[in-house]
């Protein structure tokens, strides 16, 4: 029997960057941004909502989750990924940013990355976190994955996402935004 499950996101977005003293302390950081809406739609007939970070292209596949607390550029790179969404458990994603796909190390692969380009097809997280630090961060999770035109949403329950995924085996998904619905 196919169960149907609807999750609402809040209102606003909640942003996971903490208060300021002042706009200055912001720098770049444009609070204000436009954060357009998608959502997840899986085979079951679960329906999550929730927030673009990357590129907002509807796309569809297997659906996958990773339980690591630390390695998504890696996870991401990885070609076992190839094709597939992947849900990343751990609560917040972001916040060390990427470091530099260029560069290799002595046998000119990849230095920080299991290959030269993202290879899943989509990525669902909780938080994101658009400030990032490390002393190895190029750019941006989000700027990464607009560049390599790759669809991501946060604000979604992911570890009650990765249960039905657990409970319920494989399962095709599809990332959605206002306008373009796939079937």
């Amino acid at each position: 029997q196919e169960s149907s499950m609807q999750v609402e996101p809040p209102a606003r977005p909640v942003s996971p960057i903490p208060l300021r003293q002042s706009m200055a302390e912001v720098g770049e950081l444009d609070l204000n941004e436009v954060v357009e809406a998608g959502q997840l739609e899986l085979t079951d007939g679960t329906i999550t909502k929730g927030f673009s970070f990357g590129a907002t292209t509807s796309m569809s596949g297997e659906v996958v989750f990773n339980t690591g607390m630390v390695g998504y550029p890696e996870s991401l790179t990885d070609p076992s990924y190839r094709g597939q969404i992947l849900v990343l458990t751990y609560p917040l994603i972001g916040n060390y940013g990427v470091p530099s796909p260029d560069d290799k190390d002595e046998h000119g692969l990849p230095k920080f990355m299991e290959s030269a380009r993202i290879q899943i097809a989509g990525l669902i997280v909780a938080n994101y976190s658009q400030e990032h630090s490390h002393w190895n961060s190029a750019l941006s999770l989000g700027d990464w994955l607009k560049g390599q035109n790759i669809p991501a949403l946060y604000g979604i329950d992911t570890r009650a996402l990765t249960k039905n995924l657990r409970e319920h085996g494989t399962i095709v998904g599809k990332i959605e935004f206002p306008g373009q619905n796939i079937p």
